[in-house]
């Protein structure tokens, strides 16, 4: 067996989960921007599923399963913190005023990451899945057709999750229903803007590691974190070129 290089590795899954807990806390303010309306996170959040359309194409569906679960846990704990941080009491120069105004910016977050937490995992395990698949079905050919497939995918998965875990009962239907097509619109669009962007990335990270992973053999189970991303049955590939 031969072991993956993946010295860009820890770049990214410390890229990929510092952009999904900026998003979630900038989530609790709703934004204007031209003809969409959305919640503050969908600014950035977009990013992370080009980071993941990234991981699954260089580093297969293994070592994207791990990145997301990191993902995960970093954003129970930083929800946990934000939750255990406001019931403790503070001085006496922490005026009242002062817990709520903490409590009014922060402590929605709860919520907000939960749904996230929930959107997230299924839509982007969505999108490397699909990916992934869809790699072996092209011969690694035509990588456009996979990132913005996987993503019409991934991220209508995560938005409808999302904005009816985080905000039905906060806003009306209507409020509900135009966040979660624009914020879907938004996303698709981001992606296929950046899509010149995602080839330049993934075909310096290929000649940079030295291997293309092919998931012909892979397990797809989001469950098996420890799995390893050794080479099984020809899944590594030598990068072209």
């Amino acid at each position: 067996m031969r072991a993956m290089r993946t010295k860009w590795l820890p770049v990214i899954t410390g890229i990929f989960v510092g952009i999904l807990l900026i998003s979630n806390i900038a989530s609790v303010k709703l934004v204007l921007l031209g003809p969409f309306t959305f919640d503050g996170g969908t600014l950035l959040f977009p990013i992370s599923y080009i980071f993941g359309d990234i991981l699954t194409e260089v580093y297969g569906y293994r070592a994207s399963r791990k990145v997301i679960w990191t993902g995960f846990s970093a954003a129970a704990l930083m929800s946990l913190t934000l939750w255990a941080v406001g019931k403790l009491p503070g001085p006496e120069d922490w005026t009242g005023e002062m817990q709520q105004s903490y409590e009014t910016i922060v402590a929605p977050v709860g919520r907000i990451v939960t749904a996230s937490l929930i959107a997230y995992l299924a839509g982007e395990f969505s999108n490397s899945f699909v990916l992934a698949k869809l790699k072996i079905y092209t011969r690694g050919k035509f990588l456009w057709i996979r990132t913005i497939s996987s993503t019409l995918i991934g991220e209508g998965i995560d938005t409808v999750i999302f904005c009816l875990v985080a905000f039905y009962g906060v806003w009306s239907t209507e409020i509900l229903i135009t966040i979660i097509i624009s914020n879907y619109i938004f996303k698709c669009l981001f992606e296929i803007a950046a899509t010149p962007l995602t080839y330049a990335i993934v075909i310096g990270l290929k000649k940079s590691e030295g291997i293309d992973i092919y998931d012909r053999v892979t397990n797809f189970n989001p469950f098996l974190v420890f799995e390893s991303e050794t080479d099984l049955n020809g899944d590594v590939r030598g990068a072209p070129g």
